[in-house]
């Protein structure tokens, strides 16, 4: 569930950069100093966006990397746990399913 939050959220951050980027473009004609002004740090706060969100990716990356080798590790090391574990979740969602 928190990766399905997270995946949002990047995805919602790309669509707000990307039209924060579309706007600044069409506003790159204006010559008042006051939308310069406001252009400036619209463009500097865009800018940190993309820093964050690429920092974000990898953050997820790495733990999506990390989460997925002790898991591995665990079923090596613990082979019928796992498979009982499996089955009782394969259980569950059965009958959960079967409700409809």
């Amino acid at each position: 569930m928190k990766d399905v939050t997270v995946d949002k959220l990047m995805d919602d951050l790309r669509v707000v950069v990307g039209d924060a980027e579309e706007l600044l473009k069409a506003t790159a004609g204006q010559a008042n100093d006051k939308v310069a002004a406001v252009r400036a740090r619209a463009q500097a706060s865009v800018d940190q966006a993309k820093v964050r969100m690429a920092a974000l990716g990898d953050q997820v990356t790495l733990q999506s990397r990390q989460t997925a080798k002790v898991t591995d590790e665990y079923v090596h090391q613990n082979p019928w746990q796992s498979i009982g574990v499996a089955a009782g979740v394969g259980l569950v969602l059965g009958i959960l399913l079967g409700r409809k």
